[in-house]
């Protein structure tokens, strides 16, 4: 009687296993490409910026002037709230990744870019510390100031700042009293909107900018006072805004 002999199945032909592989290699290369072009493209993200300081390919801070800024709008506490206070939890998101974007890319892409003006009165001052988004440097935070008329007398404004300074001379915290009154203008504080949230104050929801200064140098107080503003060498993005925490 005959064998019966089992056929075996047929072998998948070698160019199969090629196309395999380089069809394997092709995704990777792809996947790479975007995780690369979203944690370079989004400095923002803190888990993005630890990626890139491992990498040792933190962006760096360019040391701007009064001379060469670049362009922005300049709005004084009505404008500002005008254009901040009514945007939705979405959309200030949103812009708030954008600002921190341009602010970490030293505005290459100048959307957004906003300088405050205006008179604020001083109510808290502190120094800053590692935990927080630069160190070492001071934070103040002051109420805007606005005259209904000419012959009235300065009134507070539902907007606030926190006035946020990369600086060595942690002593500068001591220049600042509550009650004082800090004149913001474009030139030549340059302070740029990074920020923005909303503030509880007597009850009542007012617009809270966090603004750090771009143009660094001397930063005078007062006739005589004077300390150094200088580009932060490392962030830190996990600390998020604002700065006071209350």
């Amino acid at each position: 009687m005959p064998r019966v002999v089992e056929e075996l199945p047929p072998r998948r032909p070698a160019y199969f296993w090629w196309l395999l592989a380089n069809a394997l290699a092709l995704c990777f290369a792809v996947v790479s490409w975007f995780v690369c072009l979203y944690v370079f493209g989004n400095p923002e993200v803190p888990r993005n910026y630890e990626i890139l300081g491992r990498l040792q390919r933190l962006p760096v801070l360019k040391r701007y002037t009064v001379l060469d800024v670049p362009n922005g709008n300049a709005w004084a506490p009505k404008e500002l709230y005008s254009r901040y206070f009514g945007l939705t939890e979405e959309e200030r998101v949103r812009a708030n990744s954008l600002l921190m974007r341009n602010y970490l890319t030293n505005f290459d892409r100048p959307l957004l870019l906003t300088y405050v003006e205006g008179d604020y009165q001083v109510q808290q001052v502190r120094k800053l510390v590692a935990e927080d988004f630069f160190h070492p440097g001071i934070a103040i935070r002051a109420q805007a100031l606005l005259k209904p008329d000419d012959f009235t007398k300065a009134m507070p404004y539902p907007v606030f700042i926190e006035y946020i300074f990369p600086t060595a001379q942690a002593e500068a915290a001591g220049y600042f009293k509550a009650g004082d009154i800090l004149t913001v203008k474009k030139n030549p504080n340059c302070a740029a909107v990074v920020h923005i949230s909303k503030l509880i104050h007597e009850d009542e929801p007012t617009l809270l900018l966090t603004v750090i200064p771009i143009a660094y140098g001397s930063y005078q107080v007062g006739a005589s006072k004077v300390f150094q503003i200088e580009p932060p060498e490392r962030l830190r993005p996990a600390a998020g805004f604002p700065v006071f925490k209350d």
